[in-house]
């Protein structure tokens, strides 16, 4: 069945590639129990967070849209011949509602527009970013993308697969969770595209290169239609 979604959301775990596989998760579990998932989608090389994220923000590979992590945390996105997806949807929606937010702040800075409507927020941890999110989604915004870094960070820590990046997926699990519960009470959920998915995983306790810990990553979605 083909569907056209009025609202789309898209979680990206920062670092959790697919190691989610290895804990409990039990609010994706329900979430997409009848959606779509892999634990085997690609991240693109180098799996570093600005490669990606931008690949999936711009919709062009990293040798294309040249960004690195010095270069969006340092200069304001402003390549009118590769917008991003807000600015697209921009062009189409001038009225809508559009939401970004990021944990990792580089993100709002040098891949995202300035000056195109898009209701940007940062926090310091995971936990505080997530009220910002619920707030937003009661607005009903036409797309929300929103970057987790806890992770990323446990992996960096504790070592990705070890105990400590497993027990922080579970509890950013549980934020996924309250996210979905809030598209229930806006009223919305029916339409809405949920997706999550990860840029990268990680080996040791770092990420760049093209191991199968770090180039596998999970992606999901549920909808109508899916």
């Amino acid at each position: 069945m083909n569907h056209t979604y009025q609202y789309a959301v898209l979680i990206g775990i920062d670092g959790m590639g697919n190691f989610n596989r290895l804990t409990d998760t039990p609010c994706m579990d329900k979430i997409f129990e009848n959606g779509a998932y892999t634990y085997d989608a690609l991240s693109l090389d180098p799996t570093i967070s600005a490669q990606n994220w931008g690949a999936m923000l711009l919709g062009a590979s990293p040798a294309v849209h040249g960004l690195t992590n010095s270069i969006v945390s340092s200069h304001p996105y402003t390549n009118d011949a590769l917008p991003s997806v807000f600015k697209r949807l921009r062009a189409v929606y001038p009225d809508a509602y559009l939401a970004a937010c990021n944990h990792w702040n580089p993100i709002n800075i040098g891949i995202i527009e300035d000056g195109i409507g898009v209701d940007k927020h940062t926090a310091s941890n995971d936990e505080e970013l997530t009220p910002i999110i619920l707030d937003c989604v009661a607005k009903k915004p036409k797309y929300l993308f929103i970057q987790f870094d806890d992770v990323d960070g446990a992996g960096h820590g504790n070592g990705y697969g070890n105990e400590g990046h497993l027990q922080c997926i579970t509890r950013i699990d549980r934020l996924v969770g309250s996210i979905y519960e809030a598209y229930k009470q806006a009223g919305i959920l029916d339409e809405t595209l949920f997706i999550v998915t990860a840029d990268h995983g990680g080996w040791i306790r770092g990420h760049g290169g093209y191991t199968d810990g770090e180039k596998y990553v999970y992606f999901a979605a549920t909808g109508k239609g899916i």
